[in-house]
């Protein structure tokens, strides 16, 4: 610790690292500017405990943070510098934002003296983040840096989550803070914090909803698995054998082997024969779930005029897209665990047969699953790879897939053994190349599991720089490459809905392997089916980072499980 910083005052950038300190934060990840030199050369001097991950560009700093920040329940903290480093870091901060995930950017800025005089990498970054986060504020004064990091950890963590931006100009770092108002209030060092719980009113009407229902059905997004709600969620499905089906995001709220778990449904990974469950249903009762296009087959799954009972910690969400019988603006841990009291109480004889809705329906989606997972065919068909990771991963790994070929793949078919966060992909603005960066936050976060990223070769494109980071702190993520040689996802729609002319959307093969063995992964390319076991085994078991290069199916040649390509 420096003499200054034993003294009264210190100056802005060591009030920051003492802020972040107080609050909990252990990991940050970011990378190195002009603008940042005070708060690096703080971070340089103090004793603070947080390892400082430096990363190849800001946007994937970014989606560290955010797969940190969904495996430990902690705020996730990334930083960069001003100019280019705040437009690079911003989708990973939208991407958080609409997924109730709070990670803070910190990006530096040029001094407030210098504001409209032309100083290089001048940018107005509130503006610029003001309607991607949550919270967003400069930090123009030096003695305001714990008061106002206070602030946004709490807006971070409380109501919704969702991220938070600070800029921090030059002279502010250097300026004088006060020593004294360095301290954190402890609730908002995790999250969702400050829980709001449910109009009693609210509760008994739902019961009496579920009650006088005769096929009622739950259906998740993320907000159970946020809320660490999946205890209650599975105690009032079993108290009415109710099936619970979830959204991409929602998996985890449930085990997808109990046997009320219907798994995914929507049209990126949902089936005709869910759908078909979803559609009988004469009651739906949303969970942290936004009710959204993808979830609902754009709003005809279920059908207009279902009878709803919505759950959102978010008021606006309800009712945004479905007439609500009953409303419950509350945390989905305390929203359900109040409703499974009521109903017990009433101690119900009803049954909405959930087992025997379930059933069928898994199984005539193995069936079709399975005739594909042990295919032989080359190239590789996706749901072999799912199939084998599926028979060789422990329960507790995380897989992090990027969207395009894993994500709908993954989502149907690697059906989660125990409840939980074990698998993380960008449903709200799905940008390519997030897979990589979010499976080193979550590992950061989880060493003690395994992380596999998941990925196409487009998305290969957007990321590979991060490979260099990988091995320099020696992380044992296995990533897999499905590799096509086109931006898949939309050549298959190309392939159904515009006569099948491909435009644009194919590009040369890269040898996947090569690039990476040149980072230092210790690598593979598989292209005939009877290796993919062998490899994944012998990849998942080395003490390192690894890839795989599977030479794939495409999409628009494939049975991917999205209704839009189907019909």
């Amino acid at each position: 610790m420096t003499e200054q910083s034993r003294s009264n005052t210190m100056t802005g950038a060591e009030a920051m690292v003492r802020m972040l300190e107080a609050h909990g934060v252990t990991h940050m990840f970011g990378l190195c500017g002009d603008t940042t030199l005070p708060f690096y050369d703080a971070m340089a001097q103090l004793d603070h405990g947080i390892t400082h991950i430096l990363t190849r560009d800001e946007r994937h700093a970014a989606y560290m943070a955010d797969g940190y920040a969904r495996v430990t329940g902690k705020p996730g903290v990334c930083e960069g510098p001003s100019g280019g480093g705040a437009t690079y870091i911003l989708p990973g901060l939208v991407e958080a934002n609409e997924s109730s995930v709070p990670i803070l950017a910190i990006t530096t800025d040029v001094a407030t003296t210098s504001r409209g005089r032309y100083p290089l990498t001048e940018l107005d970054q509130v503006a610029l983040m003001r309607p991607l986060t949550k919270w967003n504020a400069s930090i123009d004064n030096p003695a305001k840096v714990p008061a106002m990091m206070r602030a946004a950890f709490r807006a971070m963590t409380t109501g919704r989550p969702g991220s938070a931006h600070i800029a921090l100009p030059f002279d502010t770092q250097k300026g004088a803070s006060d020593a004294a108002d360095i301290w954190a209030d402890p609730r908002h060092k995790a999250f969702p914090a400050e829980r709001v719980g449910p109009d009693p009113d609210a509760i008994r009407d739902a019961a009496d909803a579920l009650l006088s229902a005769k096929s009622a059905i739950a259906i998740c997004g993320g907000g159970p698995v946020i809320a660490g709600a999946e205890a209650d969620l599975l105690r009032l499905a079993r108290l009415l054998d109710m099936p619970v089906a979830t959204t991409v995001s929602g998996q985890g709220s449930i085990a997808e082997t109990d046997p009320l778990s219907l798994g995914v449904v929507g049209s990126n990974g949902g089936v005709p024969a869910t759908r078909a469950v979803v559609d009988a249903a004469d009651l739906v009762l949303f969970i942290g779930c936004r009710a959204g296009s993808v979830t609902t087959e754009r709003w005809r799954s279920p059908k207009p005029g279902t009878r709803i009972i919505h759950i959102d910690s978010d008021p606006e969400v309800i009712s945004a897209n479905y007439q609500t019988e009953v409303a419950i603006v509350a945390d989905a841990r305390l929203a359900l665990s109040a409703l499974a009291d009521e109903v017990a109480a009433r101690h119900p004889s009803i049954s909405f047969s959930g087992r025997e809705r379930v059933s069928p329906a898994w199984a005539e989606k193995l069936a079709a699953f399975e005739a594909l997972a042990q295919s032989t065919d080359r190239p590789i068909r996706p749901e072999r790879v799912v199939a084998t990771l599926s028979k060789l991963l422990d329960d507790d790994a995380i897989i992090v897939a990027d969207p395009g070929t894993p994500c709908p793949y993954f989502s149907a078919h690697y059906r989660w053994r125990k409840p939980g966060r074990n698998f993380i992909t960008n449903r709200a603005h799905g940008a390519l190349g997030y897979a990589l960066a979010a499976s080193m936050g979550a590992h950061t976060g989880r060493p003690s599991a395994k992380t596999v990223a998941v990925m196409g070769d487009g998305s290969f494109g957007f990321c590979c720089g991060e490979f260099e980071t990988i091995v320099r702190h020696k992380m044992p993520i296995t990533s897999i490459v499905f590799s096509n040689a086109t931006y898949g996802w939309i050549k298959a729609g190309q392939n159904s809905g515009f006569g099948q002319r491909f435009y644009n959307v194919d590009f040369n093969r890269t040898n996947h392997a090569a690039v990476a063995s040149a980072f230092g992964v210790k690598s593979w390319t598989v292209e005939d089916p009877a290796m993919l076991e062998p490899v994944l085994k012998e990849a998942l078991a080395f003490d390192g980072p690894t890839l795989i290069d599977v030479i794939s199916q495409p999409l628009h040649e494939a049975a991917a499980p999205v209704s839009e390509w189907v019909a």
